[in-house]
């Protein structure tokens, strides 16, 4: 930071969400509207739009989830809504102060929400058959978010031992039991997450 200068110094992991977070708007910026409105991505029932309306709205957290106490599928639906309301181009608007200026919450937290954007990315682009090479910064997060919400989303943290083929180390809880599960990064994490579309591309052992 120069003398003089208000800028703040970046936080662990915020250039990497900023990053993702416009790579994202690059793959948004060239979908057609009714991809935009109307695709399929991995998450259930919500098109592209919707995952930006949730992803842009997880900038605001307290205000978009204290209100829900602990329904927090009802808050990401409510942001998914409040997107629905609003033009595409009034929404890609949004989504560019969003990637350019992340809220003081987001990033404080950006090492978790990197691997949230990098998950809801590949919602996205494996939803519409699209292809990209994933930031080996997002992949890893995307592994990383994989084991946290396996934890309670189904358990396979705890079950499985997760051999990654690309670059990281082991993960093996003393309950994993039930073999090994060999993969990407990606592919293992968005699988923890319950998106079981990736299965083929693991090996199971």
């Amino acid at each position: 930071m120069t003398k003089g200068s208000t800028t703040m110094p970046a936080l662990p992991y915020e250039n990497e969400l900023k990053a993702e977070r416009h790579r994202l708007i690059d793959t948004l910026d060239g979908l057609t509207d009714d991809d935009f409105d109307n695709g399929t991505t991995l998450c259930s029932e919500w098109a592209p739009r919707d995952v930006l309306g949730h992803v842009v709205g997880l900038d605001h957290f307290l205000g978009s989830y204290l209100p829900y106490g602990i329904r927090v599928n009802d808050a990401n639906q409510a942001q998914a809504d409040r997107a629905r309301r609003v033009s595409r181009d009034r929404l890609m608007e949004w989504a560019r102060h969003w990637a350019a200026h992340p809220s003081m919450t987001s990033r404080l937290a950006a090492g978790i929400l990197l691997g949230d954007l990098g998950v809801h990315h590949q919602d996205v682009i494996r939803g519409l058959g699209l292809k990209r090479d994933v930031p080996d910064p997002v992949a890893t997060a995307i592994f990383r978010e994989g084991l946290q919400l396996s934890m309670w989303l189904n358990r396979r943290t705890a079950r499985y031992r997760l051999i990654p083929t690309d670059g990281h180390r082991p993960v093996a809880l003393p309950t994993a039991n039930q073999g090994e599960v060999r993969g990407t990064r990606e592919a293992l994490g968005l699988w923890l997450t319950g998106r079981d579309s990736v299965v083929p591309e693991l090996e199971f052992s």
